[in-house]
């Protein structure tokens, strides 16, 4: 009886570890960061395109669209209709699916990259500049995989009648302007999307580490993690969005026209900036912190869910 109870039990145990899967590791973690990261980012600058259209035009057409942010949208639906709103939404969907994954993924791999370069406890000291670099280094990479969107998108708001939607829109700059134009904006998409991203991290994880000093993380419902994420979210968008102001209404402005013959990147970007001036570069900024400070809040919110969902709790974490 002692034999066969006890090889019962044996295989009771068997059949449990079986069912357990082991934790994600190398290239499948990282995937499932990725794929979290591009899911919340489409989802958010997806669903926030009727907001970012109001956004660019104020940037573009501050005379016209005076009237903050509330009025922009009644502009635009009096002067084109409601279905304006959704211009460009192809390409910022696909653009930041693509910008996401490399983004997240990315900055969750290279944070581990300098634990594993300075160990553990020097990462830990000076975490701040390894979320700075982490973030930096992630963002490079994904502004190649957004830069061709991104111009395409401003192209379409800024020009409703210039092609209809993501197909039309690429493949006419494609054909008329080469593969170096939808690279024209590379440089002020970098001077604005590595600042904001290492804002938007370093402020989240800083609000993250000050609130779970507070509460007992082992201890918070998943539900609560979620309010944690967004609180902090909107923190790090707010504070992202200010940063990066300046160089987001540039790159609108570069993406609006073709530079004249010979006219390089930087030339026209000492031009646009001499005609901004600083005023004119916080044109939209109100709309632009509704704007970032949402889709920040929901990004960390979804992306902390869809990691949960995936398997691949908690990231790399290096918080005291």
């Amino acid at each position: 009886m002692t034999t066969t109870a006890g090889s019962k039990l044996d295989a009771a145990i068997s059949n449990v570890k079986a069912e357990v899967k082991p934790a994600p590791t190398g290239f499948d973690l990282y995937s499932r960061f990725a794929l979290a990261g591009a899911i919340c980012c489409s989802v958010t600058h997806g669903g926030l395109t009727p907001v970012d259209v109001v956004k660019t035009r104020i940037q573009l057409d501050p005379v016209t669209y005076n009237n903050g942010m509330i009025g922009g949208f009644r502009k635009v639906i009096a002067n084109e209709g409601a279905g304006a709103l959704l211009t460009g939404a192809g390409p910022t969907f696909a653009g930041y699916f693509l910008q996401g994954a490399f983004k997240f993924g990315g900055y969750e791999f290279f944070k581990q990259q300098s634990i594993n370069y300075l160990g553990t406890e020097t990462a830990r000291n000076n975490r701040t500049m390894v979320y700075i670099a982490s973030a930096a280094s992630a963002e490079f990479f994904a502004d190649i995989a957004l830069c061709p969107l991104e111009a395409t998108r401003i192209r379409l708001v800024s020009e409703p009648t210039f092609a209809n939607g993501l197909i039309g829109g690429f493949s006419k700059i494609m054909k008329q302007e080469g593969l170096g134009a939808f690279y024209s904006g590379f440089g002020p998409i970098l001077f604005k999307q590595v600042p904001y991203t290492c804002a938007k991290f370093v402020v989240y994880e800083k609000v993250v580490e000050a609130v779970y000093r507070q509460v007992d993380k082992s201890k918070t419902s998943d539900g609560m993690q979620t309010v944690i994420n967004l609180g902090s979210g909107l923190v790090a968008g707010f504070a992202a969005a200010i940063i990066s102001q300046p160089a987001d209404t540039m790159l609108s402005k570069i993406n609006k026209t073709k530079g004249l013959p010979g006219e390089g990147t930087i030339s026209r970007l000492v031009k646009i900036a001499g005609e901004l001036g600083l005023r004119g570069s916080f044109a939209g900024l109100p709309t632009r912190l509704f704007m970032v400070g949402t889709l920040t809040a929901g990004q960390f919110a979804i992306y902390g869910d869809v990691k949960a969902y995936l398997g691949a709790r908690g990231g790399v974490e290096i918080a005291k």
